[in-house]
């Protein structure tokens, strides 16, 4: 069989560096799951960088209902951030942060040679970088009584579902994760069983 419920994203975090009339355009780009991470590695980047003029940034989070944002930190609108996404969007990535950090060679480069300069930027961290695919998956949380453990058992091993979270007493309750395109098979095989219920975790 043939999954499609995979999504790339970077296994670790990478660096590249381009230069255009003197200015060096620093990319660093990181594998991310929340907003309050991105926050902290920029707010971490701008104290290595505190003397670069711009940290001009671009992410994108979500295997499915994705968002993004893009930044263009004082250069003029629509030259970093957007081109930076652009690559993001390319090699159709996501849980992805990519930082570019402008250091001025003085030389002013007009808004299409800034353009130009981020995305080559962007590319170029990219391009460096080690692409992964991962598997989309739905949590699920299962209550059964202690006598339907075995037929639990089963379904899970003929499928190679791990537990991650488990109860278990007369009235037991385990987690597990199921990828997007078995869920409704396995939600259907547990659901047969006697005294068990098993339902996706909607508010993850």
């Amino acid at each position: 069989m043939e999954y499609t419920d995979t999504y790339k994203t970077l296994q670790a975090p990478s660096e590249g560096l381009y230069k255009e009339k003197g200015s060096k355009f620093l990319a660093y780009a990181f594998p991310v799951s929340t907003e309050q991470q991105i926050k902290e590695i920029i707010t971490q980047l701008k104290k290595e960088h505190h003397s670069a003029r711009h940290h001009c940034f671009a992410w994108r989070l979500g295997a499915e209902n994705q968002s993004f944002r893009i930044n263009d930190d004082g250069e003029p609108s629509g030259t970093a951030g957007r081109p930076i996404l652009g690559q993001i969007q390319k090699q159709e990535l996501t849980d992805i942060l990519v930082v570019v950090v402008r250091y001025f060679g003085g030389v002013l480069l007009g808004t299409s040679g800034l353009t130009n300069a981020y995305k080559l930027a962007a590319n170029e961290v990219l391009k460096n970088a080690s692409i992964i695919a991962k598997i989309i998956k739905y949590p699920v949380e299962i209550n059964f009584d202690y006598l339907a453990t075995n037929e639990l058992m089963q379904v899970l091993k003929e499928f190679g579902i791990e537990i991650t979270e488990s109860h278990f007493d007369l009235k037991c309750r385990v987690k597990i994760m199921v990828r997007k395109e078995l869920t409704a098979i396995v939600l259907e095989k547990l659901n047969k069983t006697e005294n068990l219920n098993a339902v996706i975790i909607l508010d993850k």
